[in-house]
C-alpha cells in the first residue's frame, strides 16, 4: 500500500482544500469540459438557465419528429451530465429530470433542450460545492414544488435540499407519484418527502455519533405548514389521510419542526422550475452552497 497524501481527485470529482480557512471545494469542471468536447459543444455560446423558457417539452406524437438515436447520442449525453448532477451539481437536477422522461422516444425539440443544457454547463463549468468547518452539525432541510409542471400527466415536481452545518449533503428533484388537486396538496406531498429524508439523515448522523436536536424543515407554503400542525379532519384533504397521519405523528414526537421560509430564499426553487442563475444566487449564498472560482 502507498500513502499518496490528501486526495485531490476521486472519480472525476476534483477536491480543493484550504486548511487555514477550513474550506473544502468539490468541482467537476474537468469532467464537464470533457463532456463538452465529446459532444462538440466546447466552443458553444453559454446560456444562464439550464432550460430555455421557450421549451415546452412533451411526448412525440408524430414518429417523423423522432430523432435517430443511433446517430444522435441523446441517451449518452443525458447520462454523462447526470453523473455530474449526482456528484456536485444540484442546479442540473430539474433539467435532467425533464429530458430523462423522453429517453425512449426523443424528438428534435428534446435534443435541442439537451444542447441548451450543455450550453448552460459551458457558462457554469467552474461552479462547485463548498464545505466549511463549523462548530455544529445541525441538519436543515428545504423543500418546494411546482404546480402541474408535467405536460403529459399534469403531475407536479418535488424538490428538496438538505444541509449539515450549512454544507449541502443531499438534494432531489422528481415527479410526484400522483396528480395533486391543489397547490396545498402538492406542497404537502413535497414536504412529506422532505420529512422522510430528514428522518434518514438524522438517523445517519446519530449512528455516526453526532447527537441531533429537532430537525428544521423549511417550506414556503403556509397552508401546507398549517396542515401538518392541525390534525382536524378536512373534507378537501380526506384523500391525503395517510400522509397527514404520518406528518402529525412525526411532529408530535418532536423529531421534526416545519418552518416557513420566503420563496426567494428557498434553494429547492431551482429544482422545480426553470429560473435564471442570478435569480437563485442569493438563495445559494444564503446556504453557502456554492461559489465561483
Amino acid at each position: 500500500m502507498k500513502d499518496l497524501g490528501a486526495a485531490s481527485k476521486i472519480l472525476g470529482i476534483e477536491i480543493t482544500r484550504d486548511m487555514k480557512q477550513g474550506v473544502l471545494c468539490l468541482s467537476q469542471s474537468g469532467y464537464l469540459g470533457k463532456i463538452l468536447q465529446r459532444f462538440n459543444m466546447s466552443g458553444c455560446k453559454a446560456t444562464n438557465t439550464p432550460i430555455g423558457t421557450h421549451f415546452k417539452l412533451s411526448s412525440v406524437r408524430d414518429m417523423s419528429e423522432c430523432i435517430n438515436t443511433e446517430k444522435t447520442p441523446y441517451a449518452s449525453a443525458v447520462g454523462s451530465v447526470m453523473y455530474s448532477m449526482i456528484g456536485t451539481r444540484p442546479d442540473l437536477a430539474y433539467a435532467l429530470g425533464l429530458v430523462s422522461r423522453f429517453m425512449s422516444k426523443p424528438g428534435s425539440m428534446h435534443w435541442e433542450e439537451v444542447k441548451w443544457l450543455l450550453r448552460y454547463i459551458k457558462g457554469s463549468q467552474e461552479l462547485c460545492l463548498v464545505y466549511t468547518k463549523g462548530k455544529n452539525l445541525n441538519i436543515m432541510g428545504y423543500c418546494d414544488s411546482d404546480h402541474g409542471g408535467d405536460l403529459e400527466k399534469q403531475r407536479s415536481v418535488s424538490g428538496y435540499i438538505f444541509t449539515v452545518g450549512d454544507n449541502t449533503v443531499s438534494w432531489k428533484s422528481c415527479l410526484q407519484s400522483i396528480v395533486a388537486l391543489s397547490t396545498t396538496e402538492e406542497e404537502f406531498i413535497a414536504l412529506t418527502e422532505a420529512v422522510k429524508e430528514a428522518i434518514w439523515v438524522k438517523g445517519l448522523m446519530e449512528d455516526l455519533g453526532f447527537k441531533q436536536d429537532k430537525v428544521q424543515v423549511w417550506c414556503d407554503s403556509q397552508s401546507a405548514i398549517c396542515l401538518t400542525k392541525n390534525n382536524v379532519f378536512h373534507e378537501r384533504t380526506k384523500h391525503m389521510l395517510r400522509k397527514r397521519a404520518f406528518m402529525s405523528e412525526i411532529i408530535e414526537e418532536g423529531e421534526i419542526n416545519v418552518v416557513k421560509i420566503h420563496t426567494s430564499n428557498n434553494p429547492p426553487d431551482m429544482l422545480t422550475k426553470c429560473i435564471p442563475i442570478h435569480k437563485f444566487v442569493s438563495a445559494l449564498e444564503f446556504l453557502k452552497l456554492i461559489k465561483w472560482d
